[in-house]
């Protein structure tokens, strides 16, 4: 998989992603929606400010050792941390689905796919594709 552009007839720039197919594929295929399914990059182990978003604490007064923690984790009456909290771990590695994309050229002797727009996942990761 790599991303490049194709000009289309009426000058407009579609930005496209190049698939290789394992399997023979049909000229009728062109300008068809598809739904593509793939497993997003993994990025390892990330905190919370990468994995969901957190602010951090602000830069100033007396701030030493702590500007990318989560904070408080809860209240104390549960005993316990709450499950689905929102705390440091494994990040990405996670099925995508991603609908409505269309095929914009095919080249059945090269076995490619054009299809308008990214993909999830790493270059050279499996997808699967289904035409709708």
């Amino acid at each position: 998989m790599n991303m490049t552009q194709v000009f289309m007839e009426n000058g407009k720039v579609v930005p496209v992603t190049v698939i290789n197919v394992a399997n023979e594929i049909n000229k009728d295929l062109e300008s068809k929606e598809i739904i593509v399914v793939g497993t997003s990059k993994g990025k390892g182990f990330t905190g919370v400010m990468k994995r969901w978003g957190f602010h951090g604490a602000e830069a100033t007064r007396g701030q030493s050792t702590k500007p990318r923690a989560p904070g408080s984790i809860g209240s104390q009456t549960p005993g316990r941390v709450r499950k689905g909290k929102k705390m440091a771990g494994r990040h990405g590695g996670f099925r995508i689905t991603i609908k409505g994309l269309r095929i914009v050229k095919v080249m059945p002797e090269e076995k490619k796919l054009m299809v308008s727009g990214p993909v999830p996942g790493a270059r050279n990761s499996n997808l699967k594709i289904r035409v709708l």
